[in-house]
């Protein structure tokens, strides 16, 4: 290589390394400069990487639409492979609710929801206890629990701390020997309820209403919690208020199935009937449904 090559060479290398990173220069300004050096091969090679590592990047964010704003405050996340090899090196939190952590969890995660009054300490003391990083996880990429419980654990001094933000659905379906289902060890990925099953139970607001006041049989569960549900009846007194707690619905589940009665659930926003459907399936009921949207979806028809 000439003495100007190498020159050249030096202050390109300077500009795609320590002087700046390539990610961040223009691709125009690049290929100015590879034609004024002759440097083309190796521009070509150093241009193709750049714009890989762009695309890559791009595609994590298609992934984990999340992930990147909260790597900026020390979130990091760990990959499915890497948890399962090293297993029993982490202590587990699930950070959701208690009901959905019941229906589904990763085997030996602990319960810790990030809306419980008692979360930080909780997880704190977890930590003293186990001597072993903690990772947090809840539903899947778009779900920001996982991370906003990761923040809380390092705000409250915790130092080992990672989060799993594939989610519980793609653990299950990867590792169904290593999920609890209903309290028991999953078999199959094939028992997840799909996309397809869960949309066959949906009915609009306006649907749902007309069916529930032309049958007066009908069995109508409301499943909002107290405070959401502040007192106000949607279908003139005939729907029951019953929390989400599968021994308090048991008694309504095995009502339906002796007298051959439909059974419609409404819950705030259409996502705890996803949970519910999962007890109701196990249950062996088939005539169900829930409002596409819950009671937000209602009101908003109004």
């Amino acid at each position: 290589m000439k003495a100007d090559t190498r020159s050249h060479w030096r202050r390109f290398r300077c500009s795609l390394g320590s002087c700046a990173r390539v990610s961040f220069l223009p691709i125009k300004e690049l290929v100015m400069y590879c034609g004024r050096t002759g440097l083309g091969l190796a521009c070509a090679l150093l241009l193709s990487g750049a714009t890989l590592g762009m695309a890559v990047a791009s595609a994590d964010e298609m992934k984990f639409p999340l992930r990147a704003q909260y790597v900026t405050v020390g979130v990091k996340p760990i990959s499915t492979a890497d948890l399962l090899a090293r297993f029993n090196n982490y202590t587990i939190i699930d950070a959701r609710s208690e009901y959905e952590y019941q229906t589904l969890h990763i085997e030996g995660a602990e319960s810790v929801p990030l809306s419980s009054p008692g979360f930080d300490q909780s997880v704190k003391a977890l930590a003293d206890k186990t001597k072993k990083p903690l990772v947090f996880y809840c539903n899947g990429t778009t779900c920001e629990k996982s991370y906003k419980a990761a923040v809380r654990a390092i705000q409250s001094g915790v130092k080992q701390v990672l989060v799993y933000d594939a989610g519980i659905f793609h653990w299950a379906e990867a590792n169904p020997g290593k999920t609890d289902l209903l309290g028991k060890k999953m078999q199959s990925a094939s028992q997840l309820i799909s996309k397809a099953d869960f949309a066959a139970h949906l009915l609009s607001p306006r649907d749902f209403y007309e069916r529930v006041m032309g049958d007066p049989n009908a069995i109508v569960l409301d499943i909002r919690d107290a405070g959401q549900r502040a007192g106000v009846s949607l279908f003139q007194m005939r729907d029951v208020h019953v929390p989400l707690d599968n021994a308090r619905l048991a008694d309504w589940v095995s009502r339906s199935k002796q007298e051959n009665r439909a059974m419609f659930f409404i819950d705030a926003t259409g996502h705890q009937v996803q949970w519910l459907q999962y007890y109701l399936k196990e249950q062996g009921l088939h005539n169900y449904w829930f409002m596409k949207g819950g009671a937000k979806a209602f009101f908003d028809t109004l």
